[in-house]
């Protein structure tokens, strides 16, 4: 048995060390928010931050964590709320506020990885140009973050509103 962090709340899991983070989550823990796409690491749909950092969880074994917390797009509240000092979320994260603001997803599949990605880049590099957002949803990371449906202007804009959202300080 091992115990984890995610989302803010230490889980203890059943799963074996080698077991890939997607599955514990989903299976084990019920967390949700976070999707099986491809299951080989190439489309980002189950992005998590690892600490500070996006990681694709449908590659990351759960021997990989070592105690770094899991933020997954349901604990993006909650990471917001952290930043800015306050004891429970209660609000949206500002990521995701600019997702629905902008009408972003589509079919919404890639969506939660996408905010997760955003959501790394923007605590970087609070004011990106049009080019770090393509990048970092593109070149960084093992493989581009893909959406078949092919809303990546509706992603470029969310990606700024998030950034003025989260340099207000502001969420819903």
């Amino acid at each position: 048995m091992s115990t984890i962090v995610v989302n803010g709340q230490q889980r203890k899991v059943k799963a074996s060390p080698d077991t890939p983070l997607l599955y514990v989550l989903r299976n084990e823990l019920g967390v949700m928010g976070v999707k099986f796409g491809c299951g080989l690491a190439q489309c980002g749909a189950c992005s998590v931050l690892l600490g500070d950092e996006e990681v694709r969880a449908c590659v990351t074994p759960i021997s990989a964590l070592e105690g770094k917390p899991v933020t997954t797009v349901d604990g993006l509240p909650q990471r917001w709320a952290s930043q800015k000092g306050k004891m429970s979320a209660g609000t949206l994260h500002p990521v995701q506020q600019a997702w629905i603001d902008e009408q972003v997803p589509q079919c919404g599949i890639c969506q939660f990885g996408m905010m997760i990605k955003v959501t790394e880049l923007l605590e970087a590099n609070p004011k990106p140009t049009d080019q770090d957002i393509r990048e970092a949803l593109t070149t960084s990371g093992p493989s581009p973050h893909l959406c078949r449906c092919g809303s990546y202007a509706a992603i470029l804009e969310g990606a700024h509103r998030a950034a003025k959202l989260m340099m207000q300080g502001e969420s819903a």
